[in-house]
């Protein structure tokens, strides 16, 4: 039996990266997997390579109706969600007076805008059970301003805002709330998707794999129920920020 046996995750942005690591990662646990992606083949991929149940769901989460389905859509799979993954996101860099206003919608829309309507849709089934597990995918630029992509350091700023004031709502309801900020990530969000490229750069520890996150994501959640770690940063080892 896992750590995680019995639990049902959702998990947002599950095709690929972290969120393709975290759905293996809890899974391995024990867990029952619902993933959240616009690639319906992609998703499908992920969810065939899982050994416990689990329930791929393409979603434009750009989109409040597509939200809804997909809580609506994983408890009528699972009777319930108990941890709430919203990994979903995309990364804008770049000067600001270069940059395309559209675009930045976009990034607050998947960044953040998601993120709050997947809490508050989650929010009454884990209120009436009284318990779950909110963990949030932020970013070290949720930490520090970054100079070279101040509007995605924007997003993950109201994403630490936002886990800092719920944490503090639900803790009534036994439903623990944190989130994870990541450094450098060998993945496609960064670029990276040749896998000598990726060893080397961790072998020169300039870099963070996507199972790096998950397996610390995994500590998160495993955690006696008297412990809510709210934030926690990871970097790689050589990372300069």
């Amino acid at each position: 039996m896992g750590e995680l046996s019995g639990k049902v995750v959702l998990v947002t942005g599950g095709s690929s990266g972290i969120g393709r690591a975290m759905a293996r990662a809890v899974d391995a646990a024990g867990a029952r997997v619902a993933l959240a992606g616009r690639s319906a083949a992609r998703l499908n991929e992920v969810a065939s390579g899982l050994r416990n149940e689990a329930l791929p769901l393409a979603a434009d989460l750009t989109k409040p109706a597509e939200i809804r389905r997909v809580v609506d859509e994983t408890v009528a799979r699972f009777g319930r969600i108990d941890i709430l993954l919203p990994n979903a996101g995309i990364y804008i860099p770049g000067e600001v007076s270069e940059g395309d206003p559209d675009a930045w919608d976009e990034l607050m829309a998947i960044n953040v805008n998601s993120v709050f309507r997947l809490v508050h849709a989650v929010l009454p089934g884990m209120i009436k059970q009284d318990g779950g597990h909110i963990l949030i995918t932020s970013s070290i630029s949720g930490h520090e301003a970054i100079h070279w992509e101040p509007i995605y350091s924007a997003s993950k700023h109201a994403i630490q805002s936002f886990v800092h004031g719920l944490r503090r709502q639900v803790a009534k309801h036994n439903i623990r709330v944190g989130e994870i900020a990541p450094g450098v990530v060998l993945n496609e969000l960064w670029g990276y998707t040749d896998p000598a490229a990726i060893d080397a750069k961790v072998q020169a520890r300039e870099g963070l794999r996507s199972e790096d996150v998950a397996d610390a994501v995994l500590f998160m959640l495993t955690r006696p129920a008297n412990v809510n770690i709210r934030d926690l940063v990871i970097l790689p080892h050589n990372q300069d920020i």
